[in-house]
């Protein structure tokens, strides 16, 4: 399984004014083949950062996650928005299992 971990940087209204884009992205994503798992939530203690956490079964499903129209139409809102990327990591892992 692929994990992908980020942090966003939200400004001023950021959330409110993108909101429609983050939800599309994430409903279009989710439905792609070999998606398991794609959320943002904002963090609890900091309103201005996103947190970004996708959930893959291999690259190759990443790889065409990137290719698919409702990435390049997110990209373009993002470019719209007060948004800076501040990290985006992607990690090899196994599929886990039950912390509790």
């Amino acid at each position: 399984m692929l994990m992908v971990i980020g942090t966003a940087k939200l400004g001023v209204n950021a959330i409110d004014a993108g909101r429609e884009a983050f939800e599309a992205m994430i409903t279009a994503s989710r439905e792609e083949d070999g998606c398991i798992d794609y959320a943002y939530a904002i963090d609890v203690l900091d309103p201005h950062v996103l947190r970004i956490t996708e959930k893959w079964v291999d690259e190759a499903a990443l790889a065409a996650h990137f290719r698919t129209p409702h990435m390049a139409a997110f990209q373009k809102a993002l470019a719209a928005l007060d948004v800076t990327i501040t990290e985006v990591l992607k990690f090899q892992t196994d599929d886990g299992a039950p912390l509790i």
